[in-house]
């Protein structure tokens, strides 16, 4: 294994990337395994490397909340859940307040999400009052169900930069939506011209390593402004719960896996929820979040489990790294 390990780290700082097995050998060892420090160490290297440690906090908030028939067994709103039994939606002056304050607070894109289902007219409405108010420097993100190629390119019509859209672990099996389909929307909105950020998410403990990296090869594939890794959180009474969580290190250790599997170009490595051992491991992308939240329970997760742009910063301060002021490097306007 030693000889092994010593190839990956030369393939890496060769500017390689890994094939499967090799990004199974690294996700085999135990997460506290020296082996697996010195990959989170080259890791956080690359990507500071790649951003002039300079660390981005992009700032979400949701546009919509209730019960979604899409029923995503990981996801609060999933209707089968019972969690939220009703629908509420922001108003356009609404929504520019909470855009406003996350653009004053430092975040450098601003991300709007919706439930799978939401009319893409309500998005588009919203979205050309958001790009009036807000610097036009500051990236627009959409983060929303799949769309058709005209949906895509009405979105960037729109005023977005980019879009958040991933397929996620064992989609089709926990969720009522399409792989394929998700394939697709990930096509159209390149073909529209909106940069892709994805993620290998969410990720429990039953999922296993060839799963894990299968999908780090699809996110490496589709050529995203960034990649990365985030953890399932367990919420309380739901199917998935059962599994439980993985650890923070866990997590970190599929964080820098994650980075040394994704070409170079790929200036991008998140994770969430944010943490200093995701820092440390590579991640140069946290999310602040407001409103309603897909991990949490609580209508507004700013007084549950959302982190603000400040604490963002400071997590990734206590790693070693600068938070980048100014607009988004990875969704450039």
């Amino acid at each position: 294994m030693a000889r092994i390990f010593a190839d990956i780290v030369r393939k890496v700082r060769d500017g390689e990337c890994l094939n499967r097995d090799e990004l199974i050998s690294l996700l085999d060892l135990p997460p506290d395994a020296p082996e697996s420090f010195q990959i989170m160490a080259e890791a956080n290297r690359v990507s500071k490397e790649l951003t002039g440690n300079r660390a981005e906090i992009h700032a979400q908030f949701a546009l919509n909340l209730g019960p979604c028939a899409k029923d995503c067994q990981f996801c609060s709103f999933a209707a089968c859940h019972g969690i939220f039994d009703r629908a509420t939606e922001l108003t356009a002056d609404q929504a520019v307040t909470q855009a406003r304050r996350f653009e004053a607070e430092g975040a450098n894109a601003i991300f709007v999400m919706t439930t799978a289902a939401w009319p893409l007219a309500a998005i588009l409405e919203i979205a050309a009052e958001l790009r009036r108010q807000l610097l036009p420097t500051t990236p627009l993100v959409a983060n929303v169900g799949d769309q058709t190629a005209a949906g895509a390119r009405r979105l960037r019509e729109a005023g977005f930069a980019g879009v958040y859209h991933a397929l996620r672990l064992r989609e089709g099996i926990d969720t009522r939506l399409s792989p394929e389909e998700r394939r697709r929307s990930i096509r159209y909105f390149q073909e529209a011209g909106l940069q892709v950020g994805t993620c290998v998410e969410p990720i429990g403990p039953e999922h296993s390593n060839e799963e894990l990296a299968e999908m780090i090869q699809f996110t490496a594939t589709i050529g995203p402004v960034f990649s990365g890794a985030a953890r399932r959180i367990a919420i309380p009474g739901t199917s998935l719960a059962r599994h439980g969580m993985i650890s923070e290190m866990r997590m970190a250790q599929i964080v820098a896996v994650t980075r040394l599997g994704v070409p170079r170009s790929v200036a991008g490595n998140c994770t969430h929820e944010p943490c200093t051992l995701g820092a440390a491991a590579g991640a140069n992308l946290f999310w602040a979040e407001a409103g309603a939240n897909p991990r949490d329970t609580r209508e507004r997760t700013e007084e549950g489990r959302g982190t603000n742009v400040a604490e963002c910063c400071r997590l990734f301060g206590e790693a070693g790294w600068q938070c980048l002021e100014g607009p988004s490097q990875f969704y450039r306007t």
